[in-house]
């Protein structure tokens, strides 16, 4: 078997056992990971430093190959035969090639099918302002993301663009005209491609990742100048959102951000996935709605006192992450066990399930 059935045997592989992810590395097996464990594909070879070489390789253009030899490592997406999409990284390690490969699931899921809160909805009505999915890396934010721009696509005749590093979901324009610009393929930057956005006319602006503080300014601007715009933040809950872009700025500019925020942010969703009891995963939310009192504490640098306006709002639809995860172990979705170890408050999740 040649290097290039190989790989597209393994790719195979993957995609029928239902594998959110795929590593590839010196000495040993292909480890696919399913529900959260990492199962070793005994039945394969392990790799060599030429087999991981010519896997990585095999999925890379020239030009990619050319910036992962300068730079050492990459991030793209590939799609394999029309069968499924995968987000790639290829790194070195030890001086030998591995790569990490996630699977991008080819349908769109809705908000009912993450069995995500109901109240993500309204943020997709809104036609102006900032929302951000929070969570650690591989948490679902591109899943919850997708979700949101795709019910919109579906609803209203708006025109959208994303900026993706890379491209994940693909969207079919349906009501909407979608169109998505990945990094380094389609722009040079996340900063260089908001830029231009207000050049092409768009209703909604959906943002792979606010890295830097020029991407994180000109978001901002965009929502304070009537456009919708979805982004994502490695952040875990709404008050740390809010400190973190506040805190990417010199000091002497902090103020006028937090009037900005407080008067462009529509809501924080800031999410986990927390192991079933059933298998597979439950996302555990905790969403924030920018309502008066939060604008005012975001103004008065009192992000500190945002949890307690999220747990005492429950009627406007916020949510607290102790509540989510205890209405989850009330279904008998999640274990006791595990919603301490992912909450951020385990005294008071105890005591919310007395």
């Amino acid at each position: 078997m040649d290097h290039l059935q190989h790989f597209k045997k393994i790719l195979d592989i993957a995609i029928k056992e239902g594998a959110s992810d795929l590593i590839i590395s010196v000495n040993h097996p292909p480890v696919i990971r399913i529900t959260g464990q990492l199962v070793p594909l005994t039945n394969e070879k392990k790799f060599t430093a030429d087999d991981t070489q010519n896997f990585a390789f095999g999925l890379m253009s020239d030009t990619q190959k050319e910036k992962f030899l300068k730079e050492k490592e990459i991030d793209f997406s590939y799609d394999f035969d029309g069968k499924g999409r995968f987000r790639v990284n290829i790194f070195y390690q030890r001086d030998c090639i591995s790569l990490a490969l996630r699977l991008i699931p080819t349908k769109i899921k809705t908000i009912e099918d993450l069995a995500l809160p109901a109240v993500l909805h309204e943020f997709t009505n809104k036609s102006h302002g900032l929302i951000l999915v929070t969570g650690a890396s591989g948490q679902g934010k591109s899943t919850t993301l997708a979700a949101m721009v795709d019910e919109i696509n579906h609803t209203k005749a708006v025109h959208i663009i994303t900026i993706e590093d890379p491209i994940e979901y693909m969207y079919e324009s349906d009501k909407a005209v979608v169109e998505q610009r990945e990094v380094s393929t389609d722009t040079h930057s996340f900063a260089n491609a908001l830029r231009a956005v207000f050049r092409q006319n768009p209703d909604v602006i959906m943002v792979g990742e606010m890295r830097d503080l020029e991407t994180i300014s000109t978001a901002i601007t965009a929502a304070e100048t009537g456009h919708l715009v979805f982004a994502t933040l490695h952040t875990n809950s709404a008050a740390q959102s809010i400190h973190r872009i506040i805190d990417v700025f010199p000091s002497e500019q902090q103020n006028q951000i937090r009037f900005q925020l407080a008067g462009s942010l529509l809501g924080v969703v800031s999410q986990r996935l927390v192991p079933k009891i059933s298998g597979g995963f439950a996302p555990a939310c905790e969403v924030m709605i920018a309502n008066t009192a939060i604008s005012n504490l975001i103004r008065e640098n009192k992000t500190h006192e945002i949890p307690a306006v999220i747990e005492t709002s429950l009627r406007e639809g916020m949510i607290s992450l102790n509540r989510s995860l205890s209405d989850l172990v009330r279904k008998k979705d999640i274990s006791l066990k595990d919603s301490v170890d992912y909450s951020l408050n385990p005294a008071e999740l105890k005591n919310l399930l007395r």
